[in-house]
This record gives C-alpha cells, sequence and structure tokens, in this order.
C-alpha cells in the first residue's frame, strides 16, 4: 500500500476531511490532497505525524519468516512420520508435567 494510500486510509476510518486532518496535524491541507493523490511522497515523520493525528500508529514490524530457525524444519523433514508423531507426543507429554507442576 502506498503512503498515500494509508493516510487516505486512516483519515476516512477516523472520519476526518483533510481540512481537519491538516489542522490536528498542523499540516497545509493542499500537502495532505498530494500526499493522498500519489504527487509527493512523505518522510517518514510526516507520515508518522499523519496517522497520529487519524489515530493510527505507525509500527514496524519485522517481515514474516525473518529470524527464524528453519534448520528445525530440515532436520523434522529427515524424520519419517512415526518419528515426527513420536517427537509431537512426547512433546505434548512435557507441556503437560509442567503445566501440572504450575498448578
Amino acid at each position: 500500500m502506498s503512503a498515500g494510500r494509508f493516510v487516505r486510509t486512516a483519515r476516512l476510518r477516523s472520519g476526518l476531511t483533510q481540512r481537519q486532518l491538516a489542522r490536528k496535524a498542523r499540516v497545509p491541507q493542499p500537502m495532505i490532497s498530494l500526499i493522498e493523490s500519489g504527487k509527493q511522497d512523505p518522510r517518514y515523520r510526516m507520515l508518522a505525524r499523519l496517522l497520529r493525528a487519524s489515530g493510527v500508529d505507525l509500527d514496524l514490524v519485522p517481515l514474516a519468516g525473518q529470524g527464524v530457525d528453519r534448520t528445525q524444519f530440515v532436520e523434522t523433514l529427515k524424520l519419517t512420520p512415526t518419528q515426527r508423531v513420536r517427537r509431537a507426543l512426547g512433546a505434548a507429554d512435557f507441556v503437560g508435567n509442567v503445566r501440572r507442576r504450575r498448578t
């Protein structure tokens, strides 16, 4: 999603007009129009400011799959289906024991 579309969606969801958002964010209304129409790309601070004024926070989240240790998947795929089931049952027993000890 483009920055302009993101700003427009946030603004509309909050029920604000461009003029109202401009007042809240202390940004000229024509700038909001340019951003929403894709004619101007806002910098990070401007984008965060407009979204915050719309009641939305800009949060940076790692992409799915980043930082995942895939070696466990490879090792598990080397096992037979029976071995995988035994491993899963052993893990379930372990979790059950931990739960019983906590209560």
